[in-house]
Formats: C-alpha cells, structure tokens, sequence
C-alpha cells in the first residue's frame, strides 16, 4: 500500500498535466527504509515523447547522489501516460529497477480528470496496490471505468 499526502499527489498530477503531451517522470524521496514519501522531484523526459518516457542520465545520477548523501531513497518512482491507461508498459517493467519503490502511474487522457495508480513491480511481476492519500483509500479504476473512458 501506498501512503502519500494529497500535496504530494497534486505534485505529480501537475507535473503531469504540464508536461502533456509528453510522458513526464520523476521521483519522491524519503528515508532509507522508511517506505515515507517526503521530498518531491521532478525530472526531464530525456525522451519528450507522449509515449515513452527515461530519465536523463545525468540529472539521474545526480538526483541519486543527492539521495545517497541525506540517507534518502526513491519511495515513489512516477510518470504519466498520456493517451493511454495508468498500467506499466513493457518498458516500464523492463526500466523498473527500484525494488523497493512504489511505480506510480498517472493516465493524463482524461483533461477532466488524472487517474493515480501504484505498482509493485518485482521480477517483471506487476502488482497492483491500494493508494491512500491522506489515510483515505483511493477508489480503484475498475475495467468498466477503464473501458467508459475509452469511449
């Protein structure tokens, strides 16, 4: 499970909806071991593509430097779908190196609304989990609700 404050989760869906129609990605830290987001970190789609998304090596490894030095660690590692639903790709789960992270995905398709989701992904095994914000759960997107929005 997933816990976050609303501030944070506003955070990601900004950066999401400024970033469209480009994929856009980052990261928040917390303390080793802690499994607490805290510190928010936008980074550039090396790519900007609306369909793929990597970080840029450089800003990469100097964000986790900077974790490495003030005993942090990726809690949450995001970015956006644009045109699609909040469901890791392939190549999400083939760049999935973190395995103690949360993959949070956000589904921007929707100009009214972003769905937030959250992954475990060990092994190349996704496995969704419950997202709650400021201790209320957040209601899962069924298939129904999936496929209503397609349309």
């Amino acid at each position: 499970m997933l816990q976050i404050s609303q501030e944070l989760v506003d955070a990601m869906v900004s950066h999401a909806r400024a970033d469209h129609p480009d994929e856009a990605c980052g990261v928040i830290a917390g303390a080793e071991g802690s499994d607490v987001p805290t510190r928010f970190i936008p980074m550039i789609n090396a790519e900007r593509s609306p369909t793929f998304y990597r970080f840029d090596s450089g800003e990469q490894l100097r964000v986790w430097r900077e974790m490495e030095r003030a005993d942090e660690e990726p809690v949450v590692v995001y970015h956006s779908h644009t045109a699609t639903e909040a469901y890791p790709s392939r190549t999400d789960v083939s760049y999935a190196a973190e395995p103690q992270a949360h993959y949070v995905l956000i589904s921007t398709r929707d100009p009214e609304r972003a769905d937030v989701r959250s992954y475990r992904i060990l092994d190349g095994v996704i496995t969704e989990e419950p997202v709650v914000v400021d201790g209320v759960e957040l209601p899962p997107v069924s298939a129904e609700t999936s496929e209503k929005s397609r349309s």
